[in-house]
């Protein structure tokens, strides 16, 4: 081997180990989500409203991105993250719950106002069919508590899950990247190449 073609397998190798792994792993292209500070304070039983998120650093009003009802424009953001996903779909699977115990709702108060005022003499209020309606109306409002308790907390479990996979995987890669990369000889003379990791 000529001195000059050893010379350049020696710079080659001698570069810093961020150089070299960078076209082998590139960064990971998913970014970071931050919650606007009200849909971040919201706790158990809260507000049924859309999420609203970013995902630069930014936090004015115009640069956070409504989810929409069911979390639908959030979905994009954790493809490649099974367990975001998974709360994300449990999230969506309540708010269906909540949508119907809100329709049934509304439906037993409209079936109720309407036997009432369907009467051509004296309005009558508890009639079997209004008891009933108001039965139904009853149960709807129980099973709202029920089905709103943690409603928000699988939105919000979804977006902490996909941000501590990012974490994950920059602190495995860094782990996994050498500190130090040089060029060592062996017993005959040949180049070998020297990979160096701190052992932490």
């Amino acid at each position: 081997m000529s001195l000059l073609r050893r010379s350049a397998l020696a710079l080659c190798f001698s570069l810093p180990a961020t150089a070299v792994f960078a076209q082998q792993a590139p960064a990971s292209t998913a970014p970071v989500i931050r919650l606007s500070p009200e849909d971040q304070a919201r706790g158990l039983n809260g507000a049924q409203r859309n999420f609203f998120f970013t995902t630069g650093e930014s936090t004015r009003e115009e640069d956070y991105i409504n989810a929409g009802f069911f979390g639908q424009r959030l979905r994009p953001y954790l493809a490649g993250n099974p367990e975001a996903l998974a709360n994300l779909n449990a999230y969506r699977a309540q708010k269906w719950l909540y949508l119907g115990e809100r329709l049934t709702f509304v439906g037993a108060v409209a079936f109720y106002s309407q036997q009432v005022l369907s009467s051509d003499s004296e309005h009558q209020y508890f009639k079997d069919t209004q008891k009933a309606a108001i039965g139904v109306a009853t149960l709807s409002l129980l099973s709202n508590i029920f089905i709103t308790r943690h409603t928000n907390e699988r939105f919000q479990r979804a977006v902490s899950t996909h941000n501590a996979g990012l974490s994950s995987a920059h602190n495995m890669l860094q782990r996994l990247t050498p500190t130090g990369v040089g060029l060592a000889a062996s017993a005959t003379g040949q180049p070998l190449l020297a990979l160096r990791w701190n052992v932490r």
